[in-house]
């Protein structure tokens, strides 16, 4: 289940700088305008990932930055919000990396932020959600590039892409 895990973590890696590398070609105005996204801009979307990447690496590890909004934006320009992506990407590889297979299979608790009570779960589906929000706000933002740059311009985030770029997952 590991090898599947550390997959999902070098997709994620992978994804992201393909999806900043086309964020940092956009102009300003265009990357900030509201666009109807569950969290407005590309910005907003963007920043949402990294806050909720940290928040569930938090009740994971009981490390990193504290944060208790959704829709918080520690960022206010691209570039420093690149810079911690690119921080929080290998956070994960590393975290994942570092779990065993007996981790994997192991319960951790938390406390939910949107109506809050505290949560008892299994690891491993708790990191499927971890990976597949991911990749559900990507898609946002995805479609909001594909807005404002056009198809052409929006990068391939298909995993078998990945699978296929790196040889993870192939054999």
């Amino acid at each position: 289940m590991k090898d599947i895990y550390a997959m999902f973590a070098g997709y994620n890696r992978w994804a992201n700088e393909r999806i900043y590398a086309t964020a940092a070609a956009i102009p300003e105005a265009e990357y900030r305008r509201p666009r109807g996204a569950f969290f407005g801009s590309l910005h907003g979307t963007l920043n949402h990932l990294v806050v909720t990447d940290r928040i569930w690496l938090r009740r994971f590890t009981g490390e990193g930055p504290l944060h208790t909004k959704l829709d918080e934006v520690p960022y206010g320009n691209l570039p420093s919000l690149a810079e911690a992506r690119a921080a929080e990407d290998e956070r994960i590889v590393r975290y994942i990396d570092g779990l065993s297979e007996a981790a994997l299979a192991s319960t951790f608790s938390y406390r939910t932020i949107t109506s809050p009570r505290d949560i008892t779960q299994p690891l491993a589906p708790a990191l499927s959600h971890f990976f597949n929000h991911q990749t559900h706000h990507r898609g946002q933002a995805h479609g909001l590039v594909s807005q404002i740059a056009g198809n052409e311009a929006a990068p391939s985030l298909d995993l078998i892409r990945f699978q296929r770029d790196t040889g993870i997952g192939l054999s």
